[in-house]
């Protein structure tokens, strides 16, 4: 009896064991930062930025939070800093929606953040699930509740990221398996904040974005097996009231801080594609930034930027990947417009910018599919 006894009751405390030995790692190699910036191992750094953002917002020293999608993502946080004279945090997340973005908005304005720097794409406001049931967001964790702490410091995945945390920092191996990283299934790999899904320095950008790539696109989205996902999730009453929501709703509990926001400059494609595949989906995008336009230039803690009309940038299809991701070289061009405040929408002609935009799609034609 003794012995049946002991056995799984010593297995039962190994097992305690290891699962406290794994949390306690986690707490002290803290790769995520959760809980204070890494000293005793080199920090390093995940492309999951939805967990990521967590982590930074709790670890890094910033005045003003960049905030966006897929086309916000490649931004280098030096870049916005040397451009605006700013010290910044980017929290883009690729295919994120406004609920998300708000909310991550809302924890980094709570520590600090006094300006916002934020590309409104329409997309962002289509339908989603609420943040406390989001199965790609853990909101616990962003406000450090007990759930989320222990969802953290119990998380096999981050157990396994602070061991080879732990590993990489004996000198020895350092080299190594820095190298190794990001060929591992480890998701801290990058050593410099700068790097979280940034485009590598050396990329060969004619290479990867030019009107071939950028028609063929075009070509594959209004296919008529695939145009209808053009208008996948656009219902123009229910983006409206998200916009207001997650857009307005943050903006005024927070009149003491800054917004720039800026509609990014897509290439004419996209509205193009829209406009022959699927034109009520067009009618929704020109209705809604109608609204939004109107509304944001009324609010004085918010300067909107419109970039969607500059036909020398917007036209030049080899300036573009894809028919909205935009090349580095335009990266450049949208900060140094918002440091000049150009393109600003007036608040006397909200609307100006939006009719020179569909001007400008009606009269469009196509050049010849390669």
């Amino acid at each position: 009896m003794r012995g049946a006894f002991t056995y799984p009751g010593r297995l039962l405390l190994a097992s305690i064991a290891c699962v406290l030995g794994a949390a306690a790692l986690t707490y002290v190699i803290d790769p995520l930062q959760l809980f204070r910036p890494s000293r005793l191992v080199a920090p390093f750094y995940s492309d999951d930025t939805r967990v990521q953002n967590a982590g930074l917002i709790r670890s890094q020293s910033f005045d003003t939070a960049f905030m966006g999608t897929s086309l916000a993502i490649h931004f280098r946080q030096s870049d916005i800093d040397h451009a605006l004279g700013v010290h910044s945090l980017k929290l883009a997340m690729t295919g994120s929606n406004s609920r998300q973005q708000g909310f991550v908005l809302e924890q980094a304005i709570d520590r600090g953040a006094k300006r916002v720097i934020w590309a409104m794409d329409d997309f962002i406001f289509v339908d989603a699930a609420d943040i406390e049931t989001d199965p790609y967001l853990a909101a616990d964790l962003y406000r450090g509740t007990a759930k989320g702490i222990a969802s953290y410091l119990f998380s096999a995945a981050m157990a396994k990221e602070s061991l080879f945390a732990l590993l990489r920092s004996v000198p020895p191996l350092r080299e190594p398996l820095t190298r190794a990283a990001p060929f591992l299934p480890v998701k801290f790999a990058l050593e410099d904040v700068d790097d979280i899904y940034a485009l590598p320095r050396d990329i060969d950008v004619a290479r990867a974005y030019n009107a071939k790539r950028t028609l063929a696109a075009f070509a594959y989205i209004t296919d008529p097996v695939r145009s209808r996902f053009l208008g996948e999730g656009y219902r123009y009453d229910a983006m409206v009231r998200h916009f207001e929501r997650d857009a307005v709703g943050l903006i005024a509990r927070h009149p003491d801080v800054t917004f720039d926001i800026y509609f990014p400059p897509y290439s004419i494609l996209q509205f193009v594609a829209m406009r022959d595949a699927s034109p009520a989906t067009l009618k929704i995008v020109t209705d809604l930034t109608a609204v939004i336009a109107q509304c944001l230039t009324q609010l004085p803690n918010v300067r909107l930027y419109d970039f969607r009309a500059i036909k020398d940038v917007t036209h030049d299809l080899d300036n573009y990947g894809d028919v909205i991701h935009h090349s580095p070289v335009i990266d450049a061009k949208v900060l140094s417009w918002l440091a000049r405040g150009e393109y600003r929408v007036d608040p006397t002609a909200p609307l100006a910018s939006l009719e020179a935009l569909k001007a400008q799609v009606e009269a469009y034609r196509l050049p010849p599919l390669p």
